[in-house]
Formats: C-alpha cells, sequence, structure tokens
C-alpha cells in the first residue's frame, strides 16, 4: 500500500473569521501556507500583515508569519499538499443549506490535483457535504480516486472549529477537536496535519457524524438559549426580574439556565440548527421550536422600544450594540444589527443612535437609513430619550449609571441591573 502523503504546503480556501486564523496558525507551526480569498481589498490587507477585523491575538501572529514568508495571499487556487476550505454555508429561504461556495471551492481546486492530496472541509455543513465536495472534484477528475491507497488517491475529511470569537487564537489550539474521514486514512491523515498544532485531543470518527457533531453542538446551545429567552419573555409579563429569577434557580445543584439576550447571531448557532431541521423536517420539532424562540425575540425588543418611542414626538434611540456578541466586530446574524435597522425605518421622526466600538462605520444596510447614525457612547447616552442595550461589550459595563438616571433603560442584556 502506498503510505500515506506528507504535507509541507497548505492552502487555505476563504480568509473569513475562521479560514485567516486557520492559515496563520499553520503558518506559525512551520507551514507553508498559500490563502485565497475572492475579496481583492481582503487579500492586499493580509499580504501587508494586516488584520482585516477584530481578533484577539491574531494580528501579531499574522505580522509575523507574512514577514517570514510563510504565509501569502491570493485570489486564484495553487496547487499544494493540502487545502482547507473554510467558506460560508448560509441557508436559502427555506432553510435549506447552500453548499454553492464549498461546490465553487472545490471546482477550483480540482485542476490542480495530481494525487495523493488531502482535502478538508472546515465550514460548518449538514451531513454529507464533505461527500458532495468529493462529487464535485472526482466528477471534474475521473482519473482520481476516493479509495486510499493509490497514487491517485485524494484524501477527503471534514474537520468542523469549535472556537468562540474573541478567543479563536487561544481555543484553536487548546479546544479537542473532532476529525471526521471519508475512509480511515483520510481521517488519520487530517489528524496528523491538525497535530502540528492543535494541543486538544485529535478524535477520529467518519465525515458524516463529524458534521453532525458540530451541529449537534450548535443545536445544544440553542435550545438551551431558548429556554432563557422564552423565560425573559414570561418574566416580563409577569413582572419578575429574570435575571434575579436565573440567578435564584440556578442555585439547584442541576440546574444552570444560560442567560438570555435579544434574539441569537453568529454565522453559527443562528444556522446551524436549521440544517439539522432541513435534513430531518419531520423528526426535529425541538430544535425547529428552539430556532423559532429565538428568530422571534428581536421582534419583542423592537416592540418594547417602539411602546416607549410612541409616547414621544421625536424620540432619541441609543441602540448600544450591533455585533452579534460582545467584544468583537463581527455583524453577521446579528439579531442586535437588525433591531437597531427596523428600529430606524419605523421611527418616522425619530433618530437612532447606533454604538459600536469595534467598527469605524455603520455597515451598508444602514446605507439609506438617513435617521441612524454612529456615534460614541456618552454622545448617544446624553442625546438619548430611550438607551436600548443590545450587546455586553466591556465598554459598555463601566458606565456611570447616574448619566442614565432621566432616561428610559431597557436592557436586554442584564448588564445595568
Amino acid at each position: 500500500m502506498t503510505p500515506l502523503p506528507t504535507v509541507r504546503t497548505l492552502c487555505v480556501i476563504g480568509l473569513g473569521y475562521i479560514g485567516l486564523p486557520t492559515a496563520a496558525v499553520f503558518a506559525q507551526s512551520g507551514l507553508q501556507v498559500i490563502g485565497v480569498d475572492t475579496d481583492a481589498s481582503r487579500v492586499a490587507q493580509i499580504n501587508a500583515g494586516e488584520l482585516p477585523f477584530v481578533e484577539d491575538g491574531l494580528g501579531v501572529v499574522l505580522a509575523g508569519v507574512v514577514a517570514q514568508g510563510r504565509l501569502r495571499a491570493q485570489s486564484t487556487t495553487p496547487s499544494a499538499d493540502a487545502y482547507i476550505v473554510s467558506v460560508p454555508t448560509p441557508f436559502t429561504g427555506d432553510h435549506d443549506a447552500d453548499l454553492s461556495y464549498i461546490e465553487a471551492a472545490a471546482r477550483g481546486i480540482a485542476p490542480h490535483l495530481t494525487g495523493g492530496e488531502l482535502l478538508v472541509l472546515e465550514s460548518t455543513s449538514p451531513p454529507g457535504a464533505t461527500e458532495r465536495m468529493g462529487e464535485i472534484v472526482f466528477g471534474e477528475r475521473p482519473d482520481l480516486t476516493p479509495s486510499a491507497g493509490s497514487p491517485h488517491s485524494i484524501y477527503l475529511a471534514h474537520a468542523p472549529e469549535r472556537v468562540l470569537p474573541g478567543r479563536i487564537m487561544v481555543e484553536m489550539v487548546e479546544n479537542d477537536r473532532i476529525i471526521g474521514g471519508t475512509t480511515p486514512e483520510a481521517a488519520t491523515l487530517c489528524r496528523d496535519l491538525y497535530a502540528t498544532f492543535c494541543h486538544g485531543e485529535l478524535m477520529l470518527t467518519d465525515a458524516r457524524t463529524a458534521e453532525m457533531a458540530k451541529l449537534t453542538e450548535n443545536a445544544f446551545r440553542d435550545v438551551n438559549i431558548a429556554f432563557a429567552n422564552e423565560l425573559s419573555i414570561i418574566a416580563d409579563r409577569q413582572g419578575i426580574d429574570v435575571w434575579e429569577l436565573i440567578e435564584l434557580a440556578n442555585h439547584h445543584p442541576r440546574v444552570n439556565i444560560l442567560q438570555p439576550g435579544p434574539g441569537v447571531g453568529g454565522h453559527c448557532i443562528a444556522v446551524d440548527p436549521w440544517f439539522i431541521v432541513s435534513a430531518e423536517r419531520e423528526h426535529a420539532k425541538l430544535i425547529a421550536t428552539a430556532r423559532n424562540v429565538n428568530d422571534s425575540k428581536p421582534k419583542l425588543v423592537i416592540e418594547k422600544v417602539l411602546e416607549r418611542a410612541n409616547r414621544l414626538k421625536d424620540p432619541v434611540v441609543a441602540a448600544l450594540g450591533i455585533a452579534f456578541k460582545a467584544n468583537i466586530d463581527d455583524l453577521r446574524e446579528s439579531p442586535s444589527k437588525d433591531i437597531a435597522i427596523a428600529l430606524s425605518d419605523r421611527l418616522d421622526h425619530g433618530t437612532v443612535l447606533v454604538v459600536e466600538p469595534n467598527i469605524d462605520q455603520l455597515p451598508p444596510d444602514f446605507d439609506d437609513r438617513a435617521n441612524a447614525e454612529l456615534t460614541e457612547l456618552e454622545d448617544a447616552v446624553s442625546r438619548a430619550d430611550i438607551v436600548l442595550l443590545l450587546v455586553d461589550h466591556d465598554d459598555f459595563k463601566g458606565f456611570d449609571r447616574e448619566k442614565l438616571q432621566e432616561k428610559v433603560v431597557i436592557d436586554t442584556k442584564g448588564l445595568w441591573r
């Protein structure tokens, strides 16, 4: 049997919030890494050693590996010993997974394969997505085979990330990782690749189980957050402080209720459970209900603000935070951003002052909304009639509560309770 190949050059396709840290960490571990992205400005930034988004610890590593010549970015797919695909996997209007980015990446890789390469799908995907990537490759290259042990073998694996934005550079190295191969040999080769930097346990399984495991982790979180969000709605209607309620209930030795908020965002918890639902619509009833509970929470926050704003002639609302979680600049699937946009649309004679300390300008979603502006915390609070806290950024924690005395405060995170 042909021995498993050695990986010296690595291509990472998709240099976003996961792909770029992945490329940087692999380069730091000694591999020669080529990153591929369709965004020309991002490619230029990376080649200049500049970080295109906020992520603690990544900037120093990126600047170092670029200066050492271990990482470079480009817009075309090169030849390499191994490929990691880290591209978006959005869902369609019916909440089915859109695999078009994965398929496009596979078509870009196929012409460069000679046999012996490892193809790893990191993008969070429904069961069967890694196999679908293989179908594209082998459809383009019938001279290659998914069977191991041949000079013409291509090895396919799924290695989902399990990191928290804001802690990616720590958790990518320290967390345990699931490695799923379409063959045992592919799983072993993929494990050996990630072992170059990962200190956590590398657990081997098949590709479909690895895909489902990542979805399961995020669906578990989503269901538990939905319980907290539903509890917050009930407590509000009953005149009960939900934060005190949860704190008291959590003193039970077998109860650990999560914290409610304005909804659930990001390209993981807000998306991944739908992949399970779309695969098994008849049976994923609890998961679908949890998704609907969390998706409905922003509307309730909007109505609560409007109920107070409609009592005023020209209301000014300070929306504090539009990222999907604290201390990052990631706005993907952010309920806080959607709330701020909806308020600017529905306040005909009002103003929405957006405070987001991790961005320099409002995203394009706000372009047609003249009554929305990005401003600083002190300015926004001083001008506001209603202060709506949406994200528990560290920048907001130490704010002088005395300055809130004459304001209507709606705190969706319990930061100022």
